[in-house]
């Protein structure tokens, strides 16, 4: 049995602090009043917020797209991660487990609140058409909880053993669940075996779905044809936001988690090297995609479309359009090109740069579009022109925000955030490598 003592002093699951309680009572003080918005909007109906016959997607559908973006980080940064054996994952990847796993069970939580009628979930699997988006959407995103579980439990089997026996005579109650979650893991070379493939199985599993959740919102608007969706780019156009989002959400969770639990002898200034070449390769992707989207229809737009996008340009929605283009995408990049801007304080800015500027994204993408339908809006409230979310909507979505952090803070709370076993065996064999070499 090795000795995990140095490992666990870091890595071991701790009691919250001052800090920590302050903030579990915030989020949970958040998501109370966000349930009792909700409560509200289900017992009055879609009237107490602004969406109307025009605006029938407002921010919780922004929310959804920015919460699915953001669990592509599973696919993108840990499976392609595990499957070509990088090994400077190793301290990063349970992060981004965590996040992708927080962020698509959120994803479909912010379906169900945007339902005006949610006593008729089940209709969408007893009445499911298969030519519609929607059904596989409904099918996808329990696929991708499922395979997003697994990649993030599976890893954790030798992690939770050695956590049973740390807590034996000091807690005997988290040792106890700790040994049960393990599933009895022994160390064998059958259960290693077993485990390595199960985890290479989900590995390429979660790629393709993950691309296919991404590609099935993509094509859920441009179905509609409308103008600004109508667009065969969408597909590649969200593939490619996604892989911005998520690794803007991984960067600067792992900056927090890094240094509130002081890991930085485990999460080096290497790593966020290397997350930000990730991200400015995602970056440059999705500003190639952004100017097929936006600047080439410019010049080659009918009517409707031009309306639409001097609206975004240079119109109503030009300051959010611009910021999300510049704060959330060209800023980041032109930091992250140049090595001190991958430094982990440069590389927290550019994370929260890039999570806002997402967010915002998604904001644009969905509601300028329905404020542009196929008839010109006649005949109704001039409130009816325009959007902006009411105050339940923007509780209920900072309450979706605040639930998917506690999701996050518990597992990072009770879970090792870098996996003990890999990193012993990894020191191991550094140690080994030096001892031949000398």
């Amino acid at each position: 049995m090795k000795n995990y003592d140095t490992l666990l002093e870091k890595l071991a699951p701790r009691k919250f602090g001052k800090r920590g309680t302050v903030w579990i009572i915030f989020l949970i003080i958040i998501i109370i009043l966000g349930l009792i918005a909700y409560i509200d909007q289900v017992i009055n109906g879609q009237v107490v917020t602004n969406m109307r016959d025009y605006a029938l997607w407002g921010i919780y559908i922004s929310n959804f797209v920015f919460f699915v973006a953001t669990s592509f980080v599973g696919s993108v940064t840990v499976a392609v991660l595990r499957l070509t054996n990088n090994t400077w994952r190793t301290p990063l990847v349970r992060i981004a487990e965590i996040i992708t796993f927080a962020s698509i069970v959120m994803a479909g939580l912010t379906i169900m609140i945007d339902m005006g009628r949610p006593d008729r979930l089940l209709n969408l699997f007893i009445h499911a058409r298969l030519q519609s988006p929607i059904t596989w959407d409904v099918i996808i995103i329990p696929t991708t909880i499922a395979l997003s579980f697994l990649l993030l439990y599976f890893p954790l089997l030798p992690d939770l053993a050695i956590l049973k026996k740390f807590y034996e005579k000091t807690k005997p109650k988290f040792s106890k669940w700790y040994g049960k979650l393990s599933l009895n893991w022994t160390g064998s070379k059958s259960q290693k075996s077993i485990q390595e493939k199960s985890i290479k199985i989900i590995a390429v599993l979660i790629i393709p779905v993950s691309i296919i959740l991404q590609t099935i919102d993509a094509w859920l608007f441009s179905t509609t044809y409308r103008i600004g969706w109508d667009s065969t780019n969408m597909g590649a156009y969200f593939i490619s936001g996604a892989f911005v989002a998520g690794l803007g959400a991984l960067v600067t969770m792992v900056y927090i988690i890094r240094k509130v639990r002081g890991l930085e002898h485990f999460i080096t200034d290497y790593h966020f090297d290397k997350l930000g070449k990730f991200l400015a390769l995602a970056c440059l992707t999705y500003l190639y995609f952004n100017i097929n989207e936006y600047l080439i229809p410019i010049f080659t737009a009918p009517v409707e479309e031009d309306i639409h996008l001097s609206a975004l340009v240079s119109g109503e929605w030009a300051p959010l359009f611009w910021f999300a283009q510049i704060i959330g995408l060209v800023l980041p990049l032109i930091i992250l090109l140049f090595k001190k801007g991958r430094k982990p304080i440069p590389m927290l800015l550019v994370g929260l740069m890039v999570v806002i500027g997402s967010w915002w994204k998604r904001y644009i993408i969905v509601i300028p579009t329905l404020l542009h339908p196929f008839l010109p809006i006649e005949g109704v409230p001039e409130s009816w022109h325009h959007y902006f979310p009411s105050a339940h909507e923007w509780i209920i979505t900072f309450a979706t925000l605040a639930m998917a952090l506690l999701i996050i803070t518990l597992f990072v709370r009770y879970l090792p955030v870098i996996p003990i076993q890999r990193t012993a065996d990894e020191n191991d064999m550094t140690l080994n490598k030096k001892n031949t070499e000398s």
